[in-house]
């Protein structure tokens, strides 16, 4: 244990919650995670209009459970929609805070709010600010990026936090280092992140913050061009924007995004609600599936995380039907909370260094390259 004794404030705002934590070094002394049900959420035109709703919503617990945030030392704030970046721990300044809040890096979502909640407590308490892995952590392969528009690049959108702790814990339990390993790890949640990770590096994925890839309790999916240009041609952009990140998925089925009751209207023998969730399953086996291709079939492990694994039928039909690929694990919830303290007390201790936000994207484009004239 570290000699010195470090009081950290942890801020993780999701697509349907609100967690925050209270460490004490490396150990978690006080935890909450509060559901914000997507009808609720609707009430606010854009995800920036709910920053001092959640900031109330965390008053009120934090004083109703007697947690005093008096002489914290760091603060940490779920990344958002920054330009895309390289992975580590960056300094929440002024400019990250604005490229965060205006979604520069193309990622509209809760995690916007991240930096933003913790510059607030900070102008209160005091204390380090600090980001670390945001959504937009980009360590695509180059062939990975390249769509058939001209100038139009795939971002590299996930979970990448929860993604990471969880890869490397599991390298762990294997006896190896996450720099070594080949996975295929898959976030199921509220949103649904598919990535293949090679020696380290996240090198393809869905972009989970834009809707693509698998639909999810939220979240729209992948859909053919021509049925959006058909079906959703005369909506509001900003009601089209927010079925790619907050009202499609189980919630344009059913009005909820609640997981739990919709389970339950399953069990219950709901036939829709059970065609619906089996879809939304088959859609995660068919991207694990592709992510498999990206590793030349070579992965080591296919590891599991994320709220959704509570229904133990998810890992079941996932290891019946991608068994064959590798060995299917599952660590169910996240690791993000404990992830950003471990962060924060590396830094503390001097073990990481801080990182600058550039306020500009890792990757330029391919417009440069002569070959491509």
């Amino acid at each position: 244990m570290p000699e010195n004794h470090y009081k950290l404030f942890i801020i993780n705002p999701g697509s349907t919650s609100t967690k925050f934590s209270l460490f004490e070094n490396h150990h978690e002394v006080f935890n909450m995670d509060i559901f914000h049900d997507s009808s609720e959420l609707r009430r606010f035109p854009t995800i920036n209009d709910q920053l001092d709703w959640r900031i109330q919503v965390m008053d009120k617990n934090l004083k109703e459970h007697g947690i005093s945030l008096t002489g914290v030392d760091a603060i940490v704030g779920r990344g958002g929609g920054c330009y895309a970046i390289p992975g580590g721990i960056y300094r929440i300044d002024e400019r990250l805070i604005r490229d965060t809040r205006e979604a520069r890096g193309g990622l509209y979502h809760a995690s916007m709010l991240g930096v933003q909640m913790a510059s607030i407590y900070g102008a209160r308490y005091g204390g380090m600010l600090l980001m670390m892995d945001p959504p937009v952590v980009d360590e695509l392969q180059p062939m990975a990026r390249i769509t058939g528009v001209r100038g139009i690049y795939r971002r590299a959108i996930s979970h990448a936090l929860n993604l990471k702790a969880v890869a490397r814990r599991h390298a762990a339990v294997m006896g190896r280092r996450y720099e070594d390993c080949r996975f295929i790890v898959c976030h199921i949640d509220g949103g649904i992140s598919v990535t293949a990770h090679e020696l380290g590096r996240m090198i393809d994925g869905n972009d989970a913050g834009g809707g693509q890839g698998p639909f999810t309790p939220t979240r729209m999916g992948s859909m053919a061009v021509t049925d959006v240009l058909s079906q959703l041609w005369d909506h509001d952009p900003a009601e089209v924007r927010t079925l790619c990140s907050q009202g499609g998925g189980l919630s344009s089925w059913f009005g909820t995004s609640d997981s739990t009751k919709l389970h339950r209207r399953m069990e219950e023998g709901d036939k829709v609600v059970r065609a619906v969730w089996d879809a939304m399953i088959y859609q995660i086996i068919k991207s694990i599936g592709a992510m498999s291709t990206v590793l030349h079939g070579r992965a080591d492990a296919i590891v599991l995380t994320g709220g959704l694994l509570r229904f133990p039928e998810i890992q079941a039909r996932i290891d019946s039907d991608c068994g064959w690929i590798a060995p299917v694990y599952a660590y169910p919830g996240e690791m993000e909370q404990q992830a950003m303290a471990d962060g924060a007390m590396r830094v503390l201790e001097g073990e990481e260094e801080i990182l600058t936000y550039p306020g500009k994207s890792v990757w330029d484009g391919l417009e440069g390259i002569s070959a491509m004239q």
